[in-house]
């Protein structure tokens, strides 16, 4: 069963002479418990098809269905339960007056839950950092853990599908790689299925079962990770992409 299914997305901003077309036709598939990648070069669409799903780029047409169910414009609260995003910057994502304790008890109570506290706890244990970290504030905190608190966040609904929106590309190198190892832990213990946009083919090597490659708006080819790997790209951006990154 398909997870998350894009068809003919078209995505802008702007209206009349002023419209710019971030998206144009777009079409994949994401399976229940896959980790899918959206891979190109600044502005070539990626994070737009993100913000189209979560209703952050509301300029949108085609056809986005998730769990069977076809979005609408407006999203449902129980959307949110099942689809979550984490951002690129997890210090502009933390409110700066918010401590951890805050920022996740006020998701949970958001969302209905009961047992608060014990669920904070469990859930900073489960992004590795345990409840020393759960009274600070996030320019108390390294990159890397404000990112952890950010994926805590972001889990705490009990989602399906996390939406990955260049989930280190503002950590140090040292970083990025725990963050990476900690997100394919997640996946495997919750049962996860992840979108991820990266610039970056490595990651998406690691991370991702297959990928699409973006140009100007449009997926110009959809690969698997083997086919990456391999170097196997039909398309001519694509060939292009993949010895850039030798």
């Amino acid at each position: 069963m398909n997870m998350l299914e894009i068809e003919n997305l078209d995505v802008w901003f702007g209206t009349a002479r002023n419209r710019v077309e971030a998206v144009k036709a777009a079409i994949f598939d994401v399976a229940q418990g896959e980790s899918f990648g959206l891979v190109g070069e600044s502005g070539s669409g990626k994070s737009t098809i993100l913000r189209a799903i979560t209703g952050l780029a509301p300029n949108w047409s085609g056809r986005i269905t998730v769990q069977q169910t076809a979005l609408t414009k407006k999203r449902p609260k129980a959307f949110f339960k099942t689809v979550q995003m984490v951002f690129q910057d997890p210090y502009a994502s933390l409110h700066p007056r918010h401590s951890v304790d805050q920022v996740l008890g006020e998701t949970l109570h958001l969302h209905g839950f009961k047992q608060i506290d014990a669920r904070v706890v469990k859930l900073l244990d489960d992004v590795g950092l345990g409840q020393k970290f759960r009274f600070r504030y996030p320019h108390q905190l390294s990159g890397g853990q404000r990112q952890r608190v950010a994926i805590a966040r972001a889990l705490a609904p009990e989602p399906a599908l996390l939406l990955l929106d260049e989930p280190t590309s503002a950590l140090d190198v040292s970083v990025q790689a725990e963050i990476l190892n900690l997100l394919a832990d997640l996946r495997q213990e919750h049962k996860l299925t992840y979108l991820m946009v990266s610039h970056d083919l490595s990651v998406v090597g690691h991370m991702c079962d297959r990928l699409a490659v973006m140009k100007d708006g449009e997926i110009v080819e959809i690969m698997d990770v083997a086919a990456l790997q391999r170097m196997e790209a039909t398309h001519p951006y694509a060939q292009h992409l993949l010895q850039a990154s030798i």
